[in-house]
């Protein structure tokens, strides 16, 4: 009669080590995978954001006029506060809200050369408003900043977490587009 033997104290040990490393394999991949998840849907709510904020923009670079700079003060100061009415979100005019993380700072928001230059905090009601709903701009999932520029009517935006990458933190979108 053939007795079993069954497995060896050295078998089990292999095969537990092969889970361990294949397990090990798969979270490092598991955690790859949901940062870049995480970077594409940040991308993508800055994308919708910046589009949005592209139409508000244009329509205040229209109401500014081509001729901005050839007015008098006190039709340049009418025309720019009918141009950011055309604006969505709360002005900033200090820095507080960036907490020094997006190397945006109270000298810039009010400098000479910020002229036309405005940056407005967004809500998550102010998304909901401009349509686009289920993202949250708030403290916990860092809150997202339009900087317009009236005259050449562009449009950038930030969020005030952003994303790590290596050993870089990135806050706009242009910079979150090249990774």
């Amino acid at each position: 009669m053939k007795k079993n033997k069954g497995i060896t104290m050295i078998a089990l040990v292999l095969t537990i080590m092969v889970l361990l490393i294949l397990a090990s394999i798969s979270i490092g991949t598991g955690n790859n995978v949901i940062q870049q998840s995480k970077i594409e849907n940040l991308k993508t709510n800055m994308l919708l954001i910046r589009a949005k904020g592209k139409e508000y923009v244009e329509k205040a670079n229209f109401e500014l006029g081509t001729d901005i700079d050839k007015v008098e003060e006190t039709e340049k100061s009418k025309r720019v506060a009918t141009a950011k009415g055309e604006l969505k979100g709360q002005e900033i005019n200090d820095g507080s809200i960036f907490e020094g993380n997006l190397n945006i700072t109270e000298e810039n928001i009010n400098s000479d050369n910020a002229q036309y230059i405005y940056y407005y905090k967004i809500t998550t009601q102010d998304l909901i408003n401009i349509g686009i709903v289920n993202v949250d701009s708030d403290q916990k999932n860092g809150w997202y900043i339009i900087k317009y520029n009236l005259k050449n009517a562009t449009v950038e935006v930030y969020n005030t977490l952003g994303v790590k990458s290596g050993e870089t933190q990135y806050y706009s979108l242009s910079d979150i587009q090249n990774l």
